[in-house]
Formats: C-alpha cells, structure tokens, sequence
C-alpha cells in the first residue's frame, strides 16, 4: 500500500509531483495515484503536503470508491506529526461507519499501536475481525479468510501477544495462516527486543535469522501477484462499448453471456488450482485512454486481457469470490451466493 523504496534510493518529492500529473491525465485512476503520491510526501518528511492531498481526495465532486482507507491514511498521518487530537477524532469516526474492508481497519490499529495505545488497537483489530472474517460455522464449513484479512488476524495476534493475552481462536487461526519457518509467537514476542541488546552472540545470531524470516514474510506480502483477473462491463458501459465499436460484438454476444461466461471462466480458473482470482470492471473512456497508449485500436480484441492486466496492476481489481454476505460482482445488489455465486451460475 506503501511505497517501501528506501528513502536514499528514491527522490520521493520528485515521484509525488510525477503522479500526480499522471492523476491529472488518467482521472479514473486519480485515488489511486493520489494515495501514492501522498505515500510518497510522507516518506520525504512533507506531512502536511500529505495531507493536503488526502483532503483534496476527500474534498473531490467525484465519488471515492473508498473514502475509508483515505481518512485511515490521512489519521496515521495526522498523528506524525502532532494532530493526535484530529487524528482520533477521525479513528473514531471510522470505527463508528465500520467499513466492510479490512484496510482501514489495519491501519488505525497499526497508527494506534505505534503510539503505544495497544489496547486499544487490539479493540480496533477485534472489531475488525469480527465484522470481515469467517464467523465459527462458516470456518467450520470449510470458508478460509479471505487473503485482505490475513493483515488484521497477524495484527491482532502481535498486539495481544504485547499485552500477554492467552492466545484464543483467532489468534490459532492466525499461527496456522502464518507459513514462515519462525512462528508468530516468536516474531510477535515481546522480548525480543532485549535479545537486541544482549553480549550474546548465540542470542544476537538468533534475533537476526528471526529478523530475516519476518523480513522474508514482508517481502513475500508486497510481491504477490497482481490478481488474475477477468473483465467486467456493466451493462451500460457494454452497450456503448459494442455501439461505438460493432465488431467486438463477437467477444460480447450479450451481456448475460458476458456476465455468466465472467463466472465460469473463474471457476475453471480455482479448480485448476489459481489463486488471487479478481475481477476489474471497464469503462469505455479507460478502455480507449488504454488503446491509445499502447498504439492500437479499441477494435483489438487482444488488448482487452491486457487491459485487465493494467487494471489490477493499478489496484482496481476486486478479489473473487466475494466473502461472506457480500454483494455480487455483477452489481445487481443481490448477496453474491444467492445470485452468480450458487451452485450453477
């Protein structure tokens, strides 16, 4: 989510400025980039300059698709450099809105526990938890946390683990999530850091090789892969697709077909053992932005994977299948199970 590029690697002013004149050429793409620049601002040491962006997002006309994770990252920020006030005052308000994305939810208890607030923070993991994972009988049934979550459950299990907490459910969840060759116990223990400064070079030894496997873990988090993901066009968006450019009716006979071909195509894909599927929805306007770009015509069928592949490389796939009571994909409102996602769709 973060930039994590050393700061003596990267002229992050410089990067800030880029994206945002790239916001300004792709503004379907504009909260995504912004986030970024902001990363950027507050890794240079300009905290209000990152601020001032999170407002500018928050201030738009144009609809945030999560105005949450904003005022998450505009909190953690705030009280860096001394806005502890605002800043809670903003946690609060998200606690109380309870958004339906693990995101914010990992980083105003991260922002809390970094200011040594742990209870707290393990009150803000916990409601978290409780809202986007699994409850008892569908971890029975045989429902695994989706991947977005994994953050609030290894979160929760280091904050309690802090506070000398007995371990509980979700905590067992959580180790048997974690596939490192050091434990989260151990990564999670607290005196740890009193190994740091030990004479011992058996104890330093092990604090190092304990350091590389979370390290490993951070890093193996920040490479995965984009989703697989799958082209989704809601239906006004296929009319005016197909109207403007007839001869990709061939691709789109219809848009049902398009919607339960989306469906099928994904089965396959997890039955063949494919993880991180997604689902990233055009619009014509990005579509023709993306042909221009790579030289081509929107009449290429071959680049509507390729604009699939840029859209979740830029953050805009949503994960398939939808957890819980989510709603479906295809927008309908409906809850996904009882729409595409039942037994046949």
């Amino acid at each position: 989510m973060r930039p994590d590029t050393p700061a003596e690697n990267v002229d992050h002013t410089a990067e800030a400025a880029r994206l945002e004149r790239t916001a300004g050429l792709y503004p379907e793409d504009a909260e995504a980039l912004l986030l970024r620049a902001a990363a950027h601002l507050e890794l240079s040491g300009d905290r209000p300059a990152a601020t001032a962006l999170y407002d500018r997002l928050l201030s738009s006309t144009e609809g945030l698709e999560n105005p949450p994770l904003v005022r998450a990252l505009k909190a953690s920020n705030l009280w860096e450099y001394g806005h502890e006030a605002e800043a809670r005052a903003i946690i609060e308000g998200i606690r109380t809105a309870a958004p339906r994305d693990p995101a914010p939810w990992v980083i105003i208890a991260e922002s809390l526990e970094s200011h040594d607030e742990l209870e707290a923070a393990a009150e803000a993991f916990t409601q978290g938890a409780n809202l986007l994972l699994p409850t008892a009988e569908e971890t029975e049934a045989g429902t695994p946390p989706a991947p977005a979550t994994h953050p609030l459950l290894s979160g929760r299990h280091r904050v309690r683990r802090m506070l000398g907490l007995p371990h509980d459910a979700w905590d067992t969840l959580a180790d048997t999530l974690h596939t490192s060759p050091v434990s989260l116990d151990e990564l999670h223990d607290p005196k740890r850091v009193w190994s740091l400064g030990s004479d011992n070079p058996a104890e330093l030894q092990a604090e190092i090789s304990r350091l590389r496997a979370e390290l490993g873990a951070y890093r193996e988090a920040l490479s995965r892969p984009f989703p697989v993901a799958v082209l989704h066009w809601p239906a006004p968006e296929l009319a005016e697709l197909l109207s403007a450019y007839p001869t990709l009716s061939s691709e789109y006979p219809s848009h049902e077909t398009h919607l339960t071909t989306i469906e099928s195509s994904l089965r396959e894909l997890s039955s063949s053992g494919t993880a991180n599927l997604g689902i990233v929805t055009g619009t014509v306007p990005s579509y023709e932005a993306f042909a221009a770009s790579e030289g081509s015509s929107p009449t290429d069928a071959s680049l509507l994977p390729q604009y699939a592949t840029t859209l979740a490389a830029r953050g805009r796939a949503a994960a398939w299948p939808p957890q819980g009571a989510a709603g479906c994909w295809c927008g309908t409102g409906e809850v996904y199970g009882e729409c595409h996602g039942g037994s046949q769709a």
